[in-house]
């Protein structure tokens, strides 16, 4: 196990038998790419073989952090030596940058395929820090190799491999979800697309209750929209598109997110501006939730969902049949705003323009829509939001958040 800094290397040797060794050591500047030198030999006897685990394979032989690399933009690590120890399956590794760094991870371990080690990583990649959030599934030694480039970079460089020993693995069932980004929580992209003063600047949001909103500022000529996923779905009655509520403020975007059930979920979010027709993606959050969540979903949202439109009441997409409900929601240049189920009911709106009314649910199985017209000229209405009704009591229905 080979250790390399700026002007010292450290050689630690676990020979697998008793006997008589040759270690041979072999150097070559560290610019060049000529073959390596015999630089000298030592003889190791061992009386007493050590019966340990053997350490993971690592092509680039070194470990930790690379000689060169404050060269690559990287400051120090938050674990000082080449061993890191998860006494609990988990690790938070933290590396200070001088400038912002582009990242990739390999985690290795003899029990772990592509696909699994793939879901035992969440990466951060802030302006002057890069973290990454490890779970170990199997206990033993696993090797954490980091590549790094500069934004505008063509290839990614190995800048660290470091040796990680876990004392006791955590559940399968509690690793990430598929399909992480190097992108998670706030940092590079977020802020580079625009967004800043996020409520969840962490990747990891653990709730309790099932629900939670992450908010961000915005430019004015910015416009978001999320995706919610989870590898098993058991019990969700509707898509899980419907369990996330995306609101345009003035200068604020909030991504409102209930769970139908526990687990491990992924939101991803992405952004245009008013230039630009396609969403590109901005980062990804992990929401964990362990308890018994079972949350109805939001509305149907339809695309004149625009910046400006809250939704104050109901905050539910399911309403419970045969029943008044007071609805209040800003709509901004609406000219008219109607209700339409089992009867069109139009509903006034306040001094403080939002526009609010008392609306009868009808028969279950059947749809209540929100709609609006936007010109005192156009006949036509433009659904907004579409919520189910349905039968049982309201105590099973829930409250959306």
């Amino acid at each position: 196990m080979m250790t390399v800094s700026e002007n010292n290397v450290t050689i630690k040797v676990t020979p697998p038998t008793e006997g008589l060794f040759d270690l041979m050591i072999f150097a070559r500047h560290a610019d060049s790419r000529d073959p390596y030198n015999w630089v000298c030999s030592y003889q190791i006897q061992c009386l007493e073989p050590h019966n340990g685990e053997k350490l993971p394979e690592n092509p680039f032989h070194f470990w930790g952090l690379h000689q060169m690399a404050t060269d690559f933009g990287i400051k120090e690590n938050s674990h000082k030596g080449e061993l890191l120890v998860a006494p609990q399956g988990t690790l938070l590794l933290t590396l200070q940058t001088s400038r912002p760094l582009l990242t990739m991870y390999e985690l290795v371990n003899k029990d772990l395929d592509a696909a699994l080690s793939k879901k035992c990583l969440a990466a951060q990649a802030e302006e002057e820090k890069l973290s990454c959030h490890v779970l170990c599934p199997f206990q033993g030694y696993y090797r954490l190799s980091v590549f790094v480039k500069d934004l505008g970079g063509s290839t990614f460089r190995n800048a660290a491999n470091f040796l990680i020993r876990c004392l006791r693995p955590v559940n399968q069932n509690e690793l990430f979800p598929s399909g992480l980004s190097m992108n998670c929580g706030s940092g590079i992209s977020s802020s580079g697309h625009g967004l800043s003063n996020p409520s969840h600047p962490a990747p990891i949001i653990t709730t309790k209750l099932g629900k939670c909103n992450i908010t961000f500022h915005i430019p004015t000529n910015v416009e978001v929209t999320t995706s919610l996923s989870k590898d098993k779905v058991i019990n969700a009655k509707y898509p899980l598109e419907r369990y996330v509520l995306v609101t345009h403020m003035r200068t604020k975007v909030s991504v409102c997110v209930v769970l139908p059930e526990s687990g491990i979920y992924k939101v991803g979010l992405f952004g245009r501006s008013k230039e630009s027709k396609d969403f590109v993606h901005i980062c990804d959050y992990v929401i964990r939730c362990f308890s018994d969540p079972s949350w109805p979903p939001f509305p149907r949202v339809y695309s004149a969902w625009r910046r400006g439109c809250v939704l104050l009441e109901p905050r539910t997409g399911v309403l419970q049949e045969q029943s008044w409900v007071r609805f209040r929601v800003k709509v901004p240049k609406a000219y008219q705003t109607i209700v339409l189920g089992q009867e069109k009911t139009v509903l006034r709106r306040t001094p403080n323009v939002v526009w609010e009314g008392d609306v009868f649910t009808g028969a279950a199985g059947t749809q209540v829509k929100l709609a609006a017209k936007f010109s005192q000229h156009c006949s036509s209405l433009e659904v907004i939001l579409a919520f189910e009704v349905e039968g049982g009591s309201p105590a099973s229905l829930g409250c959306s958040g």
